[in-house]
């Protein structure tokens, strides 16, 4: 039994462990019966389909959208491409670019067996998972001879709208001691039902997730890496409606987090829930396989609810996430699962509730890298303030040992950070760090005091959420704004319209590839 420095009880932490893996295997027999375009695009892009039409179509929806048209999509993209490959000789690429031209239907080619389709597609999909292996071998590599920063990893964002002015902010923040860079999207493309393509200099908010501006600064923070002799981790978002294509895209260029929950994009971009839940599991999968770390948006939850009341849905839904990704094969040192520190500042004793939260968490995901995240519900513009709860948000983290720090800056609640913006929160984070770095080692908490008490409470609700979710389901807890007060109906919100039920026969031969 593990032992517990809140003196929690793990045998009803394993309860609540168990809850959430019924609730995540009825989630995943759903979301087995069906696909969606943004899961058959992604296929057609493992398959090296890209670039664009004469009008600057994405030319995976171009693939797609003729098989969704003729209201074949359940047989899936993977049948239909290799059996023209098969009929015609040519590669997935250049069938999709007589699809564009109008040169080729191929949902009305001659049939061939399911295996010569699998045969004629083993050469594309063995190239993108050597790519994608190979990814994962060079970053292994690189932290085997240039070494990385301790953790908790200082996280920091680039958001400028130009991708070669996030480069040059990248590579100051890496010099300056940042860890990980994000490289926030653009405001609403999660809600894009394609993916951008090539080098991109506007954006609002931050700037467009494509293929090219992965590929341009995976490059950057490898030289800059190189320069600083630590290895930068590049985080972006295969959240929203093609979050299993930016998974892919993200493994085929190196990527190394990803900001990866359906939960977030259903609460606050009102994402159909059956579409992204369908869209999650491939997207994890191909996450796992590319040892790419998964972040999760609990988090955002205590944005619209309260942080002392709603704690332990953080909780809650941190577990079933954790099940939700171990079901996707993604092992539980990728998963950077979400808490934040979001108590209002005024509230006595709120340190300590904060301290029992993130405690707790280390407790019951001890080997997952949490992502924990700053204050900003109650930053006001009063930069001297907001400098010191960051102090007291980064004194919590290494007192705890959380694994990827999103670090505040003093500017919350002003503008997107500037350059001197992040050199602050930097030295901020450094100097708590550096003089606290064995504080979690040295102190016990007090039998029947605040901080235990606090731990239990937590818990106890988590599990008996847990227990009326495993009843219901998913599905109707969402319905009822369980999480983040936020309601949405299971028929309702965005992309809906672009699930199919999987026909017999269906082809996705990347899952077990990857999951083995």
């Amino acid at each position: 039994m593990q032992k517990s420095k809140l003196g929690l009880d793990f045998t009803k932490v394993n309860r609540a462990r168990s809850m959430a893996k019924s609730i995540a295997d009825d989630v995943k027999r759903f979301s087995d019966k069906y696909t969606s375009v943004a899961v058959e695009r992604t296929l057609c892009r493992l398959l090296g389909v890209d670039g664009v039409d004469a009008n600057d179509v994405p030319l995976p929806n171009v693939v797609v959208d003729s098989i969704k048209e003729k209201s074949a999509l359940g047989q899936g993209a993977v049948f239909f491409l290799g059996n023209a490959v098969v009929e015609t000789g040519l590669s997935p690429q250049q069938i999709a670019e007589k699809i564009a031209s109008n040169k080729l239907d191929i949902t009305q080619l001659p049939t061939h067996t399911r295996e010569e389709v699998t045969d004629a597609l083993q050469p594309y999909i063995d190239y993108s998972i050597e790519r994608i292996k190979n990814n994962r071998a060079r970053r292994e590599k690189y932290i085997e001879t240039i070494g990385e920063g301790p953790m908790p990893y200082l996280y920091v964002i680039v958001a400028t709208g130009n991708i070669y002015e996030d480069v040059i902010q990248a590579q100051a923040a890496a010099r300056q001691g940042a860890d990980i860079i994000a490289v926030i999207r653009t405001t609403g493309q999660s809600l894009l039902d394609y993916v951008p393509y090539g080098a991109t200099t506007e954006g609002f908010g931050g700037t467009y997730a494509t293929q090219e501006n992965f590929r341009i600064m995976r490059k950057a923070l490898d030289e800059v890496g190189e320069e600083v002799g630590r290895y930068i981790r590049l985080c972006n978002y295969c959240s929203g409606l093609c979050m299993p294509e930016i998974a892919a895209m993200g493994a085929l260029e190196g990527l190394d987090v990803m900001l990866n929950d359906a939960l977030y994009g259903i609460l606050f971009r009102d994402i159909n829930m059956q579409r992204t839940l369908i869209d999650q599991y491939f997207s994890r999968v191909i996450n796992g396989f590319a040892g790419i770390i998964i972040n999760t948006g609990e988090d955002n939850y205590l944005t619209t609810a309260d942080a002392v009341e709603e704690a332990h849905t953080v909780l809650a839904s941190d577990l079933i996430n954790e099940q939700m990704a171990l079901t996707a094969g993604l092992p539980e040192e990728q998963m950077g699962l979400g808490h934040a520190f979001e108590m209002d500042p005024d509230l006595e004793n709120g340190f300590l509730l904060e301290l029992a939260q993130a405690q707790m968490t280390r407790e019951i995901f001890p080997k997952a890298p949490l992502k924990y995240m700053p204050p900003t519900k109650f930053m006001t513009g009063n930069i001297f303030k907001g400098h010191i709860q960051d102090a007291l948000f980064n004194a919590v983290s290494i007192w705890t040992k959380q694994g990827l720090q999103l670090l505040g800056m003093l500017t919350e609640a002003v503008h997107t950070p500037l350059m001197q913006d992040r050199f602050l929160s930097i030295e901020n984070a450094k100097y708590v760090f550096n003089n606290m770095r064995n504080i979690g080692d040295e102190v016990e908490y007090k039998k029947g005091g605040i901080i235990r008490n606090r731990a239990k409470e937590v818990l106890d609700k988590a599990t008996n959420l847990l227990e009326k979710l495993e009843k219901e389901g998913l599905f109707t807890a969402l319905e009822k704004g369980i999480f983040a007060d936020i309601k949405r109906p299971k028929n309702g919100g965005k992309g809906l319209d672009g699930v199919s039920e999987k026909a017999e026969g269906y082809l996705n031969p990347f899952i077990k590839l990857m999951k083995s």
